[in-house]
């Protein structure tokens, strides 16, 4: 057994100075500690109680007096702290037939934009945007593809292994879709009511530890050592503001057609579990903008009603209408670009994994996607950072705005409306079964009951 991943590391104590920072903490009292045990080797087991009492520490540390932000981590004060003039959506009128394809439409559309970003995930611009243009495929138009000359194919490390289009009969196994699976499968087992102690016992119960990455993994961690939500994501977890809450949270969006409120609380039961704050935010923001896209076709609205349910005064709402401000100031997309990277430095494992940064990203995407399916993905993952997740993020959206009937075949083909997941009961399905199951437990023929 090789428990490294399940250790603090080196790299866990530099992304911890930095979220500490981000958090408005003073890091004077414990820069002595962070030295000295930054100089260890973490792989050494004799050396992690340090970094254990390293984190134990800066978890302690009080926020700045001023500190700019409001940015609490329990509903009530999320509630609390919203921004006073949240968009009023109309009432959904979707009859069943609709909602049956809007339902399958934002599955079909998170695996395409899942499937588009999964082989170059990890890629940075000069990677990605390199073997784009030496195989004149830049900009970004359609699926990433083997085919080019073997030198070119060795520059880049392209590896078939990374689901390079060629390769693919069906969606593989993915931690983005297997947590949209996972969404379906606790909303049917425990109903409209669960609670993230309910969403910690079915993680423990069917999801092995490692299959889970970062602040999931940490929390999944904690609670096996019996320390419950919201505490397991709050002890020695330097994830804890990370993208891996957002990528979980489609599926609240699904289940909530038009009601952006009630989407966004059931993300938040989910999140708290493993995120705290902005990491928090991230899947409230991403599915209440789910929600949301069931009763509005207009973009900005669909990202205004997302900033609608997360506090106002708090660092990721600042950054989503920083782009907001760019799209509207008439800022092209390579601008756009560009300026997300200035305040994001991709090469830092940190900042490329961070929610806030990836959020700009799903904006940018939907943004100047134009609601036009195949762009809209396209733009989400050429932008880089966590490619895979934010093509399915938007995904989501815009497969909703366009319904399954109008999503290109091109897009859907490649995969033949089957998706692998890692969660059992759900190994191998058929995409449209999926979408049945979730339109089902929406309108109560399940035991499970929504408002409408």
């Amino acid at each position: 057994m090789n428990p490294i991943w399940l250790y603090i590391s080196n790299t866990d104590l530099q992304t911890e100075r930095l979220q500490c920072e981000q958090e408005g903490k003073a890091l004077a009292p414990v820069e002595e500690a962070f030295a000295r045990v930054e100089a260890l080797d973490l792989e050494n087991p004799a050396n992690q109680p340090a970094a254990q009492d390293l984190l134990d520490r800066t978890a302690a540390l009080p926020i700045r007096s001023d500190f700019p932000y409001m940015e609490p981590s329990d509903l009530e004060g999320i509630r609390a702290t919203r921004p006073p003039d949240r968009p009023r959506l109309p009432t959904p009128r979707l009859g069943d037939a609709e909602l049956r394809d809007r339902i399958y439409g934002a599955w079909l559309g998170r695996v395409c934009g899942c499937l588009l970003g999964k082989p170059v995930e990890g890629w940075r611009r000069p990677r990605m945007w390199g073997y784009l243009r030496e195989t004149d495929r830049f900009p970004l138009s359609s699926y990433f593809s083997l085919d080019a000359p073997a030198p070119v194919r060795e520059k880049y490390e392209v590896r078939p292994d990374r689901c390079f289009i060629e390769t693919v009969d069906s969606m593989p196994e993915d931690d983005d879709t297997n947590y949209t699976t996972t969404g379906l499968a606790i909303l049917k087992q425990y109903g409209p009511g669960f609670s993230p102690a309910d969403v910690a016992e079915f993680w423990l119960r069917e999801i092995p530890i490692l299959h889970c990455c970062t602040a999931e993994r940490v929390a999944y961690r904690n609670l096996c050592l019996l320390i419950p939500p919201p505490q397991s994501a709050v002890f020695r977890n330097v994830y804890r503001e990370w993208i891996g809450a957002q990528i979980r949270a489609d599926f609240w969006g699904y289940a909530a057609p038009g009601n952006p409120q009630l989407a966004a609380e059931l993300a938040w039961r989910d999140a708290s579990i493993s995120h705290v704050k902005n990491g928090i935010y991230g899947e409230m923001w991403a599915a209440a903008m789910i929600a949301a896209a069931f009763a509005t076709e207009d973009l900005p609205t669909i990202v205004e009603t997302g900033l609608g349910e997360i506090p106002a005064h708090c660092r990721l709402a600042e950054a989503v209408r920083s782009v907001l401000g760019w799209y509207r100031e008439g800022v092209d997309y390579d601008d756009a670009t560009d300026r997300i990277h200035r305040i994001w430095d991709e090469r830092r494992v940190h900042d490329w994994c961070h929610t806030i940064s990836n959020a700009m990203v799903v904006t940018l995407g939907l943004l100047w996607g134009e609601k036009r399916f195949g762009e809209t993905l396209c733009r989400a993952v050429q932008a880089c950072f966590d490619t895979d997740c934010n093509g399915a993020t938007v995904g989501s959206v815009v497969g909703i705005l366009h319904g399954a009937r109008e999503i290109p075949g091109e897009w859907t083909a490649p995969f033949n409306d089957t998706l692998q997941t890692g969660v059992t009961g759900y190994h191998r399905v058929r995409l449209r079964d999926m979408a049945e199951e979730t339109f089902r437990l929406i309108i109560g023929n399940e035991p499970a009951r929504l408002p409408r």
